[in-house]
């Protein structure tokens, strides 16, 4: 048997533990990609693997990466305070001053994980989405009322946040929208051709349901947190966005993209796990795999890759609820991937 037909085996094998009503799985290994699709629901009419899905999370890597990509040009340091790019926001809380990109980046900016105001308004709207009505200029009003839990750099803390902050930080920086930042120094360089940051026509992105399988999720719209997650992509292009990472040098962005993979710092129990500028990073056979993940309202995706064994690894699905099993999944099939030669 072929390591194609191996590889699609195996992926088969770890679709049928995935409950959800649409799965991509894709993997590319030493430039050979094998994409397998399912779920409980009917096809779509647009193929599974030719429909945009929510990365909710996972558009953090893409803002890092522009942020490691304007640092490269000079458009901003690393270690800016966050303040030096917010000049007309008054900050009364001395560590609020003392924020810096990296620390936002990292998730070390003290910050809470969402602001207490739209913690509230989940509570009232339970099945609503609101990140909708939360604006820029909102957002930035409530980071100037918020006292952060700690000095900035102490503790990581996963923050959306701090990473939203990124957003009207780097805009203010470069002189332009992030959306045409990210469009234009990343998207495009990459020739990512099939991700945006908002929905399409009727029929181009994947829907999320419901727990019951039948109500459909509106699309999310992620209002000023655009920069935390409000990224969609195709499979297809998420496997290219993965080989960026596995090849830097073949792209025409090497130096930021080996930036984000650099370690930063040490977290979890007894300080385990390790945190580059904006990906997970565990120990893996010949050396490390470094992974995220991001949900939206209505959808689940997974992104990890390998480069001792230049394999990566896409996963995304619609879903029901919160539990549809394809985190864990993904992560342990790109785990004994990494150590498996014979595929």
């Amino acid at each position: 048997m072929s390591r194609d037909s191996l590889l699609a085996d195996r992926l088969a094998e770890a679709l049928t533990v995935i409950d959800a009503p649409d799965v991509v799985l894709a993997v590319t290994r030493n430039d050979r990609r094998t994409v397998i699709t399912g779920g409980t629901a009917l096809a779509p009419p647009t193929p599974r693997h030719a429909l945009r899905y929510e990365l909710g999370s996972l558009s953090k890597t893409y803002t890092v990466l522009l942020l490691a990509e304007l640092a490269r040009s000079d458009v901003l340091s690393l270690d800016d305070p966050l303040a030096a790019h917010l000049p007309d926001l008054p900050l009364p809380y001395a560590n609020s001053r003392r924020i810096t990109l990296r620390h936002l980046a990292t998730h070390t900016s003290g910050l809470p994980r969402i602001p207490r105001d739209l913690i509230a308004g989940a509570l009232l709207h339970p099945y609503g989405n609101a990140y909708t009505r939360y604006d820029t200029e909102r957002l930035l009003s409530t980071f100037a009322r918020t006292r952060t839990r700690h000095p900035p750099g102490t503790r990581w803390c996963y923050s959306n946040f701090g990473l939203a902050l990124l957003g009207p930080a780097m805009s203010r920086a470069a002189g332009s929208d992030y959306a045409t930042l990210l469009t234009d120094r990343v998207l495009h360089p990459l020739k990512l051709t099939g991700t945006t940051l908002s929905p399409g026509t009727t029929g181009t992105d994947a829907v999320g349901h419901r727990k019951t399988g039948n109500a459909p999720v509106p699309t999310s719209d992620m209002g000023g947190f655009i920069a935390a997650g409000a990224v969609r992509a195709t499979p297809d292009d998420l496997l290219t966005y993965l080989e960026a990472h596995l090849s830097p040098e073949a792209t025409t962005m090497p130096l930021p993209l080996f930036d984000v993979q650099v370690p930063q710092l040490r977290r979890g129990w007894r300080h385990r796990d390790t945190h580059t500028l904006t990906w997970y990073q565990h120990p893996a056979a010949g050396g490390p795999l470094l992974f995220h993940v991001g949900a939206t309202f209505g959808q689940q995706a997974f992104l990890g890759y390998h480069p001792a064994s230049l394999t990566g690894l896409a996963a995304v699905a619609t879903r029901r609820g919160r539990t549809c099993h394809l985190v864990t999944t993904a992560y342990e099939l790109l785990y004994a991937l990494a150590g498996d030669s014979t595929v």
